[in-house]
Parts: C-alpha cells; structure tokens; sequence
C-alpha cells in the first residue's frame, strides 16, 4: 500500500493525476479553509477545482506576454468555450472590470514550417485574460462547465508558445471565419475531412520562408515536440481510439477493433434496451460535467428555453449549471416520492419544464429516484429526462431505455487509472427528442477531446467491464463490514437501501450494485478517526482502480453545509470508492480503522 503525504498526487509521482491526497480530516478542512501548510505543499488536485501547475504555468506565460501586472487568465481548447467564459464573466463583475477582459486565441504559426505532424495535429488554445478581481467568476466558469483545457493539451501548447510556434491568430495568415465556427462533428469515416486532424484546412497560399537561423530553430523544436508526442501517440490511432470509446459506451464490447467503412452501425452485445443505437449517438468530452453542460446546452436550443429540475441531492456542479445557464432550475433534494408528488402537483397546474436532471444512484446517499413514473410525467407534460449514470455503469445498469439522454463522467470506473478526464453522452435514438437534440449537437458540438487524453482513456477502459465484476465484488464485502458494525448510524448502498426496488428494474442480470459505499458513524469522532485510521488512498474523485476515501460532503459542500443537511446529507459522511484490491486484504485495512473508531466511542 503506497504511502501518501498531504498534497502528493494521486496516483504517486503521476503529472496528469486527477486526485491529491488529503490523508486526514484535518487536512480535508485545512484544504477549504485554505491553511497554507496544506494549499501550499499540492501538487495537484481535481481538475475542474484545482488550475494544475501546467496549466497555469502557460496561462502566467500568456499574461506576461500579452497581458499586464494585475492580470490573470484562463484557457480553453476552443474559441468558442473561451467566448462563453468571457460572457460570463463580464455577466458579473462590473462594467470597468468587463471591459478589462478579453480573449486571445492561439494558433500554430506554420509559416514557420512546422512538422507534418503539428500541422496534423493543428494544436490551438484560447486565453481569456481578465483582471485579478475578476478572477473568481472565471473560475465559476471553470468548474461549472468543464469547458477548460487540459493539462496535457497546456503542456504540450507550453512548448510550442515558447518556441513562437503558437502565436495570436492575428499574427498569422488566418481565415477569421475558422474561429467562430465549431469544429466540424467527428462521425463516421466517410463524413470526416481528410486533410486534418480536426478539419481545419492548412493555409492555401505558400508562405514567405523564414531566415535561416529561425528555420533552424523551429525545426529543432518541432523535431523535439514530435519526439515527445510520439512517445505517447500516433496520431493515427486517435479516430479508431475514439470510435472505439463510443462504442463501448453504446455497448457494442466485441467490436472495438472494427474500424471499417460501415462504422457508424453498432450491434450491441449486452442491452442497453434500445435496437438501433448507432455510434454516432455517442458524443465525447473532455469532461463528465462538460458532457452534462453541452446536453443542457442542446436542450435550451433544441427546445423552448425553460426551467429544469434536478431531482436528487446533486453532484456540485449539475445544480449550479442549471441554476446559472439558462431560465433556472427547481430543486428536489430528496429524490423522494413526495418530491414527486410535488412535481407532479406542480405539472397539473400548468408549470412546464425543460428537462428533469437525475444520477442513478445519486452521490453520495446512493439512492435512486423513481424513473418509471418520473418517464410517465415526462411524456404526459413534455420535458426530457436525462440520466447521470456515473456512479451505477451501464455494466451494471440499463437506464438509456427510459432516458432520452444519458450522460456519465468518464473519468470515474470507465478510466479507473485516474490520469484522464473524459465524459460521455448518448442519445436515445427512440426519445421523443431525438431529431431535435441530434440537430442541435450537430450544431453546437465541438470534438475539443485533445488527442493524448483520448488514447489515454481508450487504454484504460478496454478492460472496464471485468474490472467491474470485481469492483461489485468488494463493495458488498466492505459494505458488509460496515453494516455489522454498531457505530456506524447509516450506511448507503444500492443494495441496502430503500430505493433499491428503483435500482434492480434497471440492473442488468450480471449487473451489480456499483463501487461507492457510503456511512455515517454515531459520533462524529468517530468518522474523524475512522478516516484518519484508513490505510488507503484519501483524496477527491470516485472510481479508481484502487479504493480511495473522502469525506465528500466536507470537500463539495464546506460552505453549505447546513443546506446540505436540510437534504439529509450529514457533513461527517465519509464516501468509499471500492477498488480492485484483495478482498481480505481490505477486509483488513476496515476493520482495524473501525477499531479505531470504536475506541474512540469508549473513551
């Protein structure tokens, strides 16, 4: 079992880790009430909380080059995403400071005869430069939507902007037209441009040569930067690695390595309870919220802009993108059915609705709502159910039957290696708003998942679905455990609690009842001491590879949580993502903490 100290990545010594270690509840609140000993010594953190050190070191770079002192930025993959985070941001700070912020993009200079492979690649990246009192509603930006770039994608870009190989648009022979635009959607082969990476045309006129020594230089650092990418990519691999995603996530398992010319058709092997699914259903994203953001997105422009309703205790940031992005949102804290009855009350009296956002299982009570009867009120009253399937996995669950969009966070079970972001969405091709939401994404979906990340995550999740048995295996155990124990007051699992006649309509025969294992202890001494005396990982995020502990509602909700607790969501719960360790080995580790525990409750 690795040893980790507070701030070291996890997993240890990883650039692109997606979790730090928090090891103990003191340094949990010493991170949200920002103690120096602990802010200081990160290495990194959750990507869409924490800026990683790449990244920012980029975005110092930028500033100090085109902006001035007091300035700060954030970066994006895209022109469009930096143009949407600088609209909101001049949303809401004053007219000085708005007028103050502004957007740069970046492209790669190739009058400067770049590589083959960087035309290829075509790497580009938009800043928003604002000023520092600005800073926090660009970081608003930030986590809400997953719209931000990657740290790979930064470190990569890092070396070109040093090398003035990537240069403002403005400095090079550009269509401004191509900026505006989103990148054209990545379907099947016989739809996709050829002559680039991301269908950006390379210039059409001959640029003028440089002088002798710049060439040699730019030569020297793209000879350099495709050394370093090809170490971890062929560009070649990136579309069958993408076609290979999505169709695991339609559920087509024996046809990941068919890439022919017929490869939009998907033949599903284990159900996801619709016939004509198609890989084109499926659409990539950088982020799991980024992938929640886009579908309510394309809901707003596919339909009459409405409130939504989130139903269930949220993940942070679903409720703060509906409640920020559009006409607002009713909340539902409770999943319960006298929310429902609320809801439906609200139906019969004439309020309409965009779309109800759920998780099945909700994070991190676990419970899951009622979606037969919540799809009845969708068809009756017209609004469209999306379904966060996260934390349950369609290789347990079946739930895109009832939904007419499915979104998960990749990043979670699917990579399980916790080195890669990514999210998902699928459209159920047999929802009343197919037509309406695949012409929308057409229109608004840009492919900004950076090459790197994409080959990272196909790599991960080819044995996703075995590392699932076992991960189903060890929750039960662990839950188990925590069920005999005494001091523990409350402990959340699917299978344990009382909505799970919700659960097992659309768990799948093999299926299990997921990785996260939530308790609440007696006294919260003892949570405190139980979570000291685990021997695990301890750090934000869910799904990895190994179990990894958080006291969740401390880390998402430290400045709500009384609101929180309104939920029955206790701020001393501790969530547990089971991992792929021996059973008895962490029958072990439990136990001796929730000795801990117990000798707290006799003192």
């Amino acid at each position: 079992m690795p040893s980790f100290t507070v701030g070291a990545s996890i997993p240890p010594d990883t650039a692109h880790a997606v979790s730090v270690s928090l090891p103990t509840w003191g340094s949990n609140v010493g991170y949200e009430e920002g103690d120096p000993a602990v802010v200081n010594s990160m290495t990194t953190g959750y990507p869409r909380f924490f800026v990683h050190r790449g990244i920012e070191a980029l975005a110092q770079d930028i500033v100090a080059r085109h902006g001035s002192t007091g300035q700060r930025a954030f970066l994006f993959p895209t022109h469009s995403a930096a143009s949407r985070c600088q609209d909101f941001v001049k949303s809401l700070v004053t007219e000085d400071l708005a007028s103050k912020t502004r957007a740069i993009d970046f492209v790669l200079d190739s009058t400067k005869h770049a590589s083959p492979m960087l035309k290829a690649l075509a790497p580009r990246i938009s800043a928003v430069i604002l000023p520092d009192a600005a800073y926090s509603a660009g970081k608003q930006y930030w986590q809400h939507t997953g719209d931000g770039v990657s740290s790979r994608q930064a470190e990569f870009c890092h070396v070109l902007f040093t090398e003035n190989l990537l240069v403002p648009v403005s400095d090079v022979q550009q269509q401004p037209a191509e900026l505006s635009q989103p990148r054209p959607l990545r379907g099947p082969k016989r739809y996709q441009r050829k002559d680039s990476l991301d269908g950006i045309p390379p210039p059409v006129s001959k640029p003028p040569s440089p002088p002798a020594e710049s060439l040699l230089e730019s030569q020297e650092s793209s000879r350099f930067l495709e050394e370093r990418f090809g170490r971890n990519l062929d560009l070649s691999l990136v579309e069958p690695a993408k076609s290979a995603i999505r169709r695991r996530i339609a559920g087509s398992l024996a046809h990941d390595a068919d890439h022919d010319n017929d490869a939009s058709s998907v033949t599903p092997t284990h159900s996801r309870g619709v016939g004509n699914l198609k890989e084109g259903d499926v659409f990539l994203f950088p982020a799991g919220m980024n992938a929640i953001y886009n579908t309510h997105r394309a809901l707003l422009k596919a339909r009459e802009p409405l409130k939504s309703i989130n139903l269930g205790f949220p993940y942070v940031d679903t409720l703060k993108i509906l409640e920020k992005f559009g006409p607002g949102c009713q909340f539902y804290g409770r999943a319960s059915d006298e929310d429902l009855d609320d809801l439906e009350k609200r139906l019969r009296g004439g309020e309409r609705f965009l779309a109800l956002f759920c998780e099945f299982p909700g994070n991190p009570l676990l419970i899951c709502p009622d979606l037969e009867r919540i799809r009845k009120l969708a068809d009756e009253f017209d609004f469209a159910l999306v379904v966060d399937e996260t934390i349950g996995t369609f290789a347990n669950i079946n739930v895109l039957q009832v939904a007419d969009v499915v979104v998960s966070s990749l990043t979670k079970i699917f990579s399980g290696d916790c080195n890669v972001m990514g999210g998902g969405l699928i459209l159920n091709p047999e929802g009343r708003y197919y037509r309406a939401l695949q012409a929308a994404l057409h229109e608004i979906y840009e492919d900004a998942y950076w090459p790197e990340d994409v080959v990272f995550m196909e790599r991960n999740s080819r044995d996703f679905m075995t590392r699932m048995e076992r991960i189903n295996v060890n929750s039960e155990a662990i839950c188990d455990i925590l069920l005999e124990t005494p001091i523990a007051k409350s402990v959340y699992y699917p299978k344990h609690n009382p909505s799970r006649c919700n659960y097992d309509k659309y768990r799948l025969p093999n299926g299990g009842y997921g990785g996260l294992v939530s308790v609440v202890f007696q006294r919260k001494e003892q949570a405190h001491a139980f979570f000291d005396a685990l021997d695990i990982a301890k750090g934000p995020s869910l799904g990895t590879n190994f179990t990894l502990a958080s006291p969740y509602v401390l880390l998402a909700h430290y400045q709500e949580l009384d609101w929180a607790a309104e939920y029955g969501v206790d701020p001393d719960l501790v969530r547990i993502s089971v991992g792929l360790e021996e059973t008895d080995e962490l029958r072990r580790i439990f136990e001796k903490a929730l000795a801990a525990a117990t000798a707290v409750s006799s003192t």
